[in-house]
């Protein structure tokens, strides 16, 4: 084996970097594209329990489920919450499958996320997307039922 072979073989960045050394690009394609962020979710306020329902955030492309906003996301959905490696621990709705939980519990990523199989598509085909799964819904400001029922 040579010295190219061995330069060959490097480890993903995953397995290399903590999620605070991600570059921005790498943090980004952690996401597997699930679509499980976008739900809306309901909390017990006594239990703190957090539920997750069938309805998606409406700019949530549930086909693909990818957000169709997503440059624009924090600006334009006051309810989008933008993960990151100081926040992962207080956000307990991830799924157990999430990439970003997953490293940063200490976990390797499964065979169907896109950055292992090289493919965008293998997260549908393992069923763990909410592709045709869900309705998507009509984002509504609390301050705008508020105001119908004057």
């Amino acid at each position: 084996m040579t010295v190219n072979d061995i330069n060959m073989k490097k480890d993903p960045f995953w397995k290399t970097k903590t999620l605070n050394e991600m570059t921005h690009e790498e943090w980004e394609s952690l996401c597997d594209g699930c679509g499980i962020c976008c739900l809306e979710k309901l909390e017990d306020k006594e239990t703190g329990e957090v539920r997750l329902v069938s309805i998606s955030c409406q700019f949530l492309d549930t086909t693909d489920c990818r957000c169709m906003i997503y440059d624009h996301r924090m600006f334009l959905n006051s309810d989008c919450i933008k993960l990151s490696p100081d926040n992962l621990k207080q956000i307990r709705w991830l799924p157990h499958t999430c990439a970003y939980r997953c490293l940063h519990e200490g976990r390797e990523l499964e065979w169907w996320h896109p950055l292992v199989s090289d493919d965008p598509n293998t997260i549908h085909q393992a069923g763990i997307s909410i592709r045709d799964r869900v309705v998507s819904g009509q984002y509504v400001h609390h301050k705008d039922i508020l105001n119908q029922s004057k």
